[in-house]
């Protein structure tokens, strides 16, 4: 039996960041708006400008990614639900593939502290991915989740809890850990462009920033 070539994966490089989130200021430092504020964490690392961009729907800015190579970054701001038109406008314009578009966002599932990066999936409930699944017309696209945990002492099935809970804001001692977290966000992002985002999952899915004072 001959063996055969394995060919090489290619590297999968971001060249567009999108953090999810809703734009009125009654969002603001919410859980549901820990997208924006990886995106603005981003920025001032990479001391890239935002501003407000209404072909594409949202705040925009492009510059280099920590010394790693060109970057885009984006909040949309047409809410959450309809995340995937802006950035169905900027894949569009840009000519960007889907697999270059990492988009980062809260999810209920993980625990406070930890972040998940995989190369595609489905989107779990989330309905901002539902509708950026839906403008892409496909699942393959990296994601970073970040962990902002479930309510405690949560009931199955009460959807009013859940809701209170994903639009409430971090406590004092959940913001510290989520500034660990949010500045872990842009090594993952440096990493992902230096070794693309297979091997950036090694490291952004061993972490775990769980010091917070009960």
């Amino acid at each position: 039996m001959k063996d055969e070539q394995v060919k090489p994966t290619a590297l999968v490089i971001p060249q567009l960041i999108v953090g999810l989130g809703n734009p009125e200021p009654k969002y603001d430092q919410t859980r549901h708006n820990i997208g924006f504020a990886a995106i603005d964490t981003l920025a001032r690392a990479w001391q890239i400008s935002l501003a407000e961009n209404r072909k594409f729907q949202g705040e925009f800015g492009e510059g280099n990614a920590g010394g790693k190579g060109k970057i885009r970054l984006l909040k949309p701001l047409t809410y959450m639900n309809l995340s995937g038109q802006a950035i169905q406008a900027v894949t569009n314009w840009y000519k960007i593939p889907p697999e270059s578009v990492l988009v980062i966002y809260d999810d209920l599932d993980l625990p406070l502290g930890k972040t998940r990066l995989r190369l595609s999936g489905s989107a779990g409930g989330h309905n901002g991915m539902k509708s950026i699944i839906s403008h892409l017309n496909t699942q393959n696209f990296p994601r970073l989740r970040i962990g902002i945990g479930k309510p405690k002492g949560a009931i199955d099935g009460d959807n009013s809890q859940t809701v209170s809970h994903v639009l409430g804001r971090f406590s004092a001692a959940e913001n510290k850990v989520m500034s660990q977290v949010l500045s872990f966000v842009v090594e993952c992002g440096e990493f992902s462009f230096k070794q693309g985002v297979e091997k950036a999952m090694n490291l952004c899915n061993t972490q775990n920033f769980t010091d917070i004072d009960s």
